[in-house]
Formats: C-alpha cells, structure tokens, sequence
C-alpha cells in the first residue's frame, strides 16, 4: 500500500524549492508513495503541468495574502482526512505554519523543509514560525548554514532537525552542444558567456551582477551575458541595464520554462547572493557543466568546497568576483573543460538527485512506522 504524502508549499511559481517539486516527485519509487500537492496563489501556477506529469494530484486553495492563507487550515485538515493522507511536507515558513495547524487538527505528522535562515524572515514570520514550530515531527534543512541558522534561534532539542542537501537530476541536465539559445541572442559562437538563473530579489544582489558585468565587458567586448528570470526587482534591473548602456551584451531573456537550453549558453554561473539556502539552480548549471564563480552565501559555500569544482570570494565581497571570472577565461581551453568537468562530477558525487530522493523516503517510512 502506497504511502500518501502532501506537499504543502506557498506557491507554484518557478523559484528553486518550486521547481525541486516536480523533479523529486518524478525519480521517487511509484509503486511506494503516492503524491499530492496543495498551494495557494492562483497566479503563481507555473510548476502545475510539471507535477501532474510526475504524477502528483495538484489542488488550489486560493489565498492572496497570508492573513487569507490562515483561513485555510480548516480546508487542508478536511483533505488530509479525506485522501488518507500519513504524512504532510511542507515547505518554505507560510506553508510551515498552516501545516502545522492543520496537522495538529487531522492528526497527521508534518516535515518541514527550511530552505533558508531564519533571520531573513521578517518579524512576523520568524515568531509565527517559531511558535508553530513545535507542531511537527521532523525538520529538514537543505544546507548545514541553514540547519546552524535554526539551532540559533530554536534552542529546543525537538523537533530533529535533519539536513538532506537538494539534489539535481543529473541525468536530465547534461549538456548537449546546442547553440540554439546563442543563435537566438545573436551570441557569436566564439564568444564567453556569463549567466544566472535567478528571481529577482533584492538578496541576490543583481545591481552587483550587472555592475560587475560592465566592468568584465570593458576589459574583454568578447563577453555576453544571459539573466534568466523574472520577479519584483524586474523593472528596477532593465532601468539599470538600460543606464549602464548593456543592451548589446547582456540579455535579459525573462521566465523561462525550459532552462537547459540557456545553461548550454553558459561558460560561468556567476552568483553575487547576500544569503542563500543551496539553490537550485547552482546545482543545475554545475550538472551542465558551467563552471560556477559565487560567493559562498549559505551553503553555496558547502557546494564549492574548492577551486578545482567553483570560484568562491566572501559574502561580504561581491566585486571580488569579477577578477575571478576574467582568471578563469584566461585559462587554456582544455583546462577550463577540465574545471567544468570537475564541476559536473561534483554534483553526481555529492548533490545527486537520487540521494536526496533516498534520503526522503527514508524519512517517510520512519515518519509512519508504528
């Protein structure tokens, strides 16, 4: 008899814990657990198609805003009970709260997953957090930074907090050659590509990327750069480029629901992040061998634990990325192959997706065993 398991997340949206849904769901054993997924923001919908595809069964219930989404604890205990369901998941702090709540009323263990730290929440969800945090059997941490983030301000030795990093699929991100996406841009084959894949929050600090972008382009006019994504800085970014004059070289190309075309662009993922949890997308580049140049935000910094797999500089020193980037391009050829290379084995030894997968299915099963 299949384990039934729901997801609980705020939205559906294509940030990095959304799109980790689908992919973990997808490679998880069938025959084993079965998957539901409940998320509030109607708007936000992007990963739906992707999660039916994997198999998981995706309800709505609409909220615009998270006094809206606390009125629906009541909803989500009635369809806990009503599909049976063993375990809840849920993920990122509103989704936590309400959970808890409706775990509480249905009798029905929760695991949360904390995707970041808690003293980037603002007040009210760090205390709501905080004060439902007892409601639940088993937390979850994507990174050690962030597991150290939750023992700071959580001094209770329950619930466990675990840490299972996020995984790639890197079976699915593996680079082919194509140059569909440098054709489309009007990149020239021969040119040095510079990319994230990002939301636009004020934490990733991209005033910095298009900054040290400028400065790159100065020395090398042989340098592209390629922005995939979308969010609330979206208009502040464009007026920015538009100032620092980089139409030509740097290619705001929005949200995109296929991004393996655009990491085959890719030579560097440069990431200028304040704080992080792991991203996703870090992991992803790195499984199509783009070599990454970060900072070591969160457990960017647990990934990259030498300069044979990323280019690291202290949070605190963004700009000191852009010597880095211009090192690693002054590099032969082959030994910039040899470096994304490393970079690909890496993540197939370490953040696979097949051990998170494993990992979370072990924790299910002792999550209902008697």
């Amino acid at each position: 008899m299949a384990i039934q398991v729901l997801h609980i997340i705020k939205s559906l949206g294509r940030g990095g814990a959304e799109r980790l849904l689908p992919e973990t769901i997808a490679v998880h054993n069938a025959s084993a657990f079965k998957f539901h997924v409940i998320y509030f923001l109607p708007w936000k919908n992007q990963m739906v198609a992707d999660l039916e595809q994997a198999g998981a069964t995706v309800t709505c219930l609409p909220a615009n805003n998270n006094a809206e989404l606390l009125l629906q604890v009541r909803k989500l205990a009635n369809y806990i009970r009503k599909h049976n369901i063993q375990i809840v998941h849920a993920h990122l702090p509103w989704a936590g709260i309400v959970a808890r709540m409706a775990g509480k009323i249905a009798g029905v263990p929760v695991i949360y997953t904390e995707h970041n730290k808690w003293e980037r929440y603002n007040k009210g969800t760090f205390y709501l957090n905080k004060l439902t945090f007892p409601w639940q059997k088993t937390v979850v941490a994507v990174s050690k930074d962030v597991a150290h983030s939750i023992k700071k301000y959580y001094k209770a030795s329950l619930p466990h907090v675990q840490v299972i990093s996020n995984g790639v699929n890197t079976e699915t991100f593996v680079k082919t050659g194509s140059q569909v996406v440098r054709t489309q841009l009007g990149i020239p084959p021969i040119a040095k590509v510079v990319g994230i894949v990002s939301v636009f929050r004020v934490q990733k600090r991209l005033y910095i990327w298009l900054e040290i972008a400028k400065k790159l382009h100065e020395h090398d006019e042989n340098l592209h750069f390629i922005v995939v994504g979308a969010g609330p800085l979206e208009q502040e970014l464009l007026q920015l480029q538009q100032q620092l004059q980089q139409k030509k070289y740097v290619h705001f190309v929005g949200l995109q629901t296929e991004v393996k075309p655009y990491y085959e662009a890719m030579d560097v993922f440069m990431m200028t992040s304040e704080f992080e949890g792991l991203p996703i997308a870090l992991l992803e580049a790195m499984s199509m061998q783009v070599f990454p140049i970060c900072t070591t935000a969160g457990g960017i910094g647990e990934v990259l634990t030498s300069s044979e797999v990323g280019f690291t500089v202290p949070t605190k020193e963004p700009y000191d990325l852009a010597p880095l980037v211009s090192q690693f391009f002054s590099l032969r050829t082959e030994r910039q192959q040899q470096l994304k290379q490393a970079a690909r084995n890496h993540v197939i030894q370490q953040n696979s997706m097949n051990t998170m997968v494993q990992q979370l299915e072990d924790l299910y099963k002792e999550t209902v065993r008697p």
